[in-house]
């Protein structure tokens, strides 16, 4: 009897241990690492450049509320060719980045083809722009999807006058050497500074919202930017996102991406389960 209870809490230490094993070994699998927030950080910023994109060339298409100068009649830069379709319900604008990379204000360089097109007359609320992909590249990103945005001019706690408020809903892939970063989710991007002057470079944008990112190993994270702490963009920052906080989420685990207090530089912090933030340069 006694060598058949010794046998009995032999086999149970063993099952014990095991369990306490494969949880630890799956919690690791979790765990968030500086590279998964970095990565997580570029196809953020990658939706920042999409989401100006397509903004201003629904500006171009349709002024109302902008008065647009001369020399400011295209915020892309001089290597980018547009070429623009018109029917009598519908509009059109390719905006061709070439083969060879082509540079933004901040760095990011590329190539390939984005459309964005509408339908005639232009309403003032509730307008949906499509937008789509064709051998497009952010930087070293394939990045492939037709989704909308929907556009409406309104007030918000960002901004108390009239002001475009753009609502984009995602579902992109995003594929590199590494494999494939699929982004499902809404942002919600305002421009709550310089949308009535006859400058882009002016404009100031907040960005909330929440999506998910499943990378190539399945992981996913799941990103929120909330109300108290949104994103902040400045164009006359080459572009930049200058201040913000992005909540980022795993089983178990949690992290925080921090763009500081408006400074116009490249810097961020990262803190991993309430850990000593670390700096980072992007």
């Amino acid at each position: 009897m006694k060598t058949n209870s010794i046998l009995k809490l032999t086999v149970l230490f063993a099952v014990i241990l095991f369990v306490s094993c494969s949880k630890d070994n799956n919690d690791l699998a979790n765990v968030f690492t500086v590279e998964d927030i970095q990565t997580n950080a570029k196809l953020d910023q990658a939706a920042n450049d999409l989401s100006e994109i397509i903004d201003d060339q629904y500006f171009i298409e349709n002024p109302a509320g902008k008065s647009i100068a001369p020399s400011e009649i295209n915020s892309l830069p001089p290597c980018v060719v547009v070429t623009r379709t018109v029917t009598a319900t519908t509009w059109t604008r390719t905006i061709n980045f070439g083969t060879s990379g082509c540079a933004m204000p901040n760095g990011a360089i590329l190539r390939g083809i984005i459309r964005v097109s509408g339908s005639l007359p232009y309403s003032s609320n509730n307008y949906v722009i499509n937008y789509s992909f064709d051998g497009f590249y952010y930087n070293n990103f394939l990045v492939q999807g037709n989704r909308t945005v929907t556009r409406s001019l309104g007030t918000s706690t960002f901004q108390s006058n009239v002001h475009p408020i753009c609502v984009m809903d995602i579902d992109m892939t995003f594929t590199n050497s590494n494999g494939v970063y699929r982004r499902v989710g809404t942002r919600t991007r305002e421009c709550v500074e310089g949308y009535t002057t006859p400058i882009w470079v002016d404009n100031v944008y907040v960005i909330t919202g929440n999506w998910t990112t499943t990378f190539p190993n399945g992981n996913v994270h799941s990103n929120s930017i909330s109300n108290t702490s949104p994103i902040r963009v400045r164009l006359n920052c080459d572009h930049r996102v200058v201040s913000g906080v992005v909540n980022i989420t795993r089983p178990n685990h949690t992290a925080v991406l921090d763009y500081g207090s408006g400074a116009c530089d490249n810097i961020a912090t990262i803190s991993i389960d309430g850990g000593t933030p670390i700096t980072i340069t992007f």
